[in-house]
């Protein structure tokens, strides 16, 4: 059976892994057209759209680098063209280095400024060009990926954490500039299993998750899926939450 337009859509920023795949097949799942953006991976891209379609819903696939501002117009007026509405937005898309903050004249500042680009102005430049489109669902929401680097001090490079830390005041500010026919809210996901803490922490991944895990009251450490359930409860079962940045963490940081 070939997928069939939906009643609602939403667009989901780095969606070809982790959360933002994971966010792509929970919309679906209820029922949103999802459009799936990507900047350099075309065949991931691909890959979650046809999981996305095979849920019975449609899909589009849209490529923007967010920190460029023209491919990002280009983006959202494709998916104006190809869906015909937008009514949720997850600001997924992200990026770090891997210098920690112990070698504090190691960082290149062009690292600093490409982490910011995509980190804060590209969240604020998709968000903005989205607007038009969310005004009219009559139930907008956007959805922001912080990070529990951006709300406490650890040890996570210094351009994240801070690009974080800005994106949950962004968060608050466009909940207020925004309202009342969009609501704008955040997620901060702890320590997460996958790919990305794989990256961040190398061949000590197993042994400090599971050090993680300990230390917190559910015993283990968020997932992808996790992440992507909360996200979804924001935009669609939450009328009267804005402004807010939820910690998924198992509550590591509300008890350490």
């Amino acid at each position: 059976m070939s997928p069939t337009a939906s009643t609602r859509a939403a667009l989901v920023t780095g969606a070809t892994r982790g959360i933002g795949r994971s966010t792509a097949l929970e919309l679906a799942r209820h029922g949103y057209d999802v459009a799936v953006n990507y900047s350099r991976s075309r065949d991931a891209a691909q890959a979650v759209a046809d999981e996305v379609a095979a849920l019975g819903v449609r899909s589009v696939v849209v490529q923007a680098d967010v920190a460029d501002e023209s491919q990002v117009l280009a983006m959202v007026s494709r998916i104006e063209d190809e869906l015909g509405r937008l009514d949720a937005l997850v600001n997924n898309a992200g990026t770090t280095v891997p210098t920690p903050p112990s070698d504090i004249n190691g960082l290149d500042m062009a690292d600093w400024d490409r982490v910011f680009a995509v980190n804060v102005r590209g969240m604020y430049q998709v968000t903005r060009a989205c607007v038009p489109m969310l005004n009219h669902s009559g139930s907008g929401a956007v959805v922001n990926l912080c990070s529990i680097a951006g709300l406490r001090p650890g040890p996570q490079p210094f351009p994240y954490a801070a690009s974080k830390a800005a994106v949950g005041n962004l968060t608050r500010t466009l909940a207020g500039a925004l309202g009342p026919k969009i609501r704008v809210n955040a997620v901060a996901p702890g320590w997460m299993s996958g790919e990305w803490m794989e990256n961040a922490l190398g061949d000590n991944y197993e042994r400090l998750m599971e050090r993680r895990a300990s230390l917190t009251p559910l015993k283990r450490c968020v997932t992808p899926d996790e992440v992507a359930i909360t996200i979804v409860s924001l935009i669609a079962s939450n009328p009267m939450v804005n402004g807010e940045i939820v910690v998924i963490d198992g509550g590591f940081s509300a008890t350490t």
